[in-house]
């Protein structure tokens, strides 16, 4: 399949089609989104919110939710604030996710299926990381996004007049509702 995307990308760049989507790294809506990487929301959450390439900054991520708050969805939102000019950030879960009801344990057998050793589980657990914690999904999407939202409103590097919302996409329609 890399090899198929790989033909298709130099076709793309030999023929200028990219000259449609050229822009610059702010982001004309001042608006950054943290949503989820479900492939259902690829061309649908652009599509549903109006937005073309240059509007906005996008951070995906398994579930679309900050986990600790140095992370690096965190990271990203205080570089697209503090260097970027974003001044509205918006959290976007949406129905059906992957992450909701994901179990650690779970995980962690596919992992060893896949030729991850006990042994690597186990140094992973000796440095401190709590596998069980970090692998684990969320029961409730409205309380993740919610927690989401209050995680960066709350973080003590977030800048206080940047606005934080959070809302809940429709995976086949699109509809947003806010949390």
């Amino acid at each position: 399949m890399i090899d198929e995307i790989l033909k298709y990308n130099r076709q793309f760049v030999d023929s200028h089609t990219y000259e449609h989507f050229v822009t610059s790294k702010y982001p004309d809506k001042k608006i950054a989104i943290v949503t989820c990487m479900d492939t259902r929301l690829v061309t649908l959450l652009p599509a549903a919110l109006g937005l073309k390439n240059g509007d906005v900054k996008i951070i995906k991520n398994a579930g679309g939710t900050i986990t600790n708050p140095f992370d690096s969805t965190m990271r990203s939102l205080l570089v697209a604030v503090y260097e970027l000019g974003v001044n509205e950030i918006m959290v976007i879960g949406h129905t059906g996710c992957g992450v909701q009801g994901m179990n650690a344990a779970e995980m962690l057998h596919l992992m060893k299926e896949r030729g991850v050793s006990e042994e690597h589980i186990n140094l992973m657990r000796h440095c401190g990381i709590d596998l069980d914690s970090w692998l684990h999904g969320f029961e409730d999407t409205h309380a993740a996004v919610e927690e989401t939202v209050d995680l960066i409103r709350n973080h003590p590097l977030m800048a206080a007049d940047v606005r934080v919302a959070g809302y809940i996409m429709d995976s086949t329609t699109g509809e947003l509702t806010k949390v």
